[in-house]
């Protein structure tokens, strides 16, 4: 048997005991413990849900719903696999946020995450043509709703910073979301592409009278 570790589950400050392989099994939703305002860490210290760490890793937990909602649409086949990898990632990175980091052996983002996202950026920004302006966020329904998931994911990404000033957090976890932004963005022109709409820009001044 795999060794057995205790871990948050993100939901009303929920500890549980399980294999480091097994999924995170939740036996009850609601246990009333946030009732006054304070929910637990991943090592199960209390702390207020103002906290400047729930609110980053509330502020994750928002970006991935965002990427359910891209990937319940008609989301490019491409682009499918990548989102999804994504989205595990990120329930490991409100993780990595939720457990202080003087706890050694718990999960952290790593390189290799930050690096899978610099070679699908790579990739998809490969093919697309060169940007002449700044892009207005829209075109097709996917591209709208990656530039949703992508301005969520920067505001996730400041709520890390704010919360990196008052406690000691993993760098490569601020590191991720800034590059996952930039993907979000690249995933966007790719879906217009995709979907055969032109890029909508902006047009500085267009509707002002000389």
């Amino acid at each position: 048997m795999g060794r057995r570790e205790t871990s948050f589950s993100g939901r009303g400050g929920l500890l549980v005991t399980r294999r480091r392989d097994e999924p995170v099994r939740l036996t009850r939703i609601y246990t009333r413990g946030g009732d006054a305002g304070e929910t637990s860490l991943g090592d199960g210290s209390r702390v207020s849900k103002l906290d400047e760490r729930i609110a980053a890793f509330g502020a994750v937990d928002e970006l991935n719903a965002a990427l359910g909602v891209v990937l319940a649409g008609a989301c490019p086949e491409s682009m499918r696999p990548v989102l999804a990898r994504v989205q595990n990632e990120l329930f490991d990175l409100g993780a990595d946020l939720s457990v202080p980091l003087e706890h050694e052996g718990r999960l952290r983002i790593a390189h290799e995450q930050v690096d899978a996202l610099e070679r699908d950026c790579d990739r998809f920004n490969a093919d697309l043509p060169e940007l002449r302006s700044f892009v207005l966020p829209g075109g097709s329904p996917t591209a709208a709703a990656l530039h949703v998931a992508r301005t969520v994911c920067r505001r996730a990404e400041r709520a890390a910073l704010r919360a990196a000033r008052e406690h000691d957090l993993n760098p490569l976890a601020l590191i991720y979301l800034n590059r996952l932004s930039d993907l979000l963005f690249v995933l966007a022109r790719a879906a217009n592409v995709a979907d055969g709409r032109p890029e909508p820009l902006w047009r500085p001044g267009e509707t002002r009278t000389p």
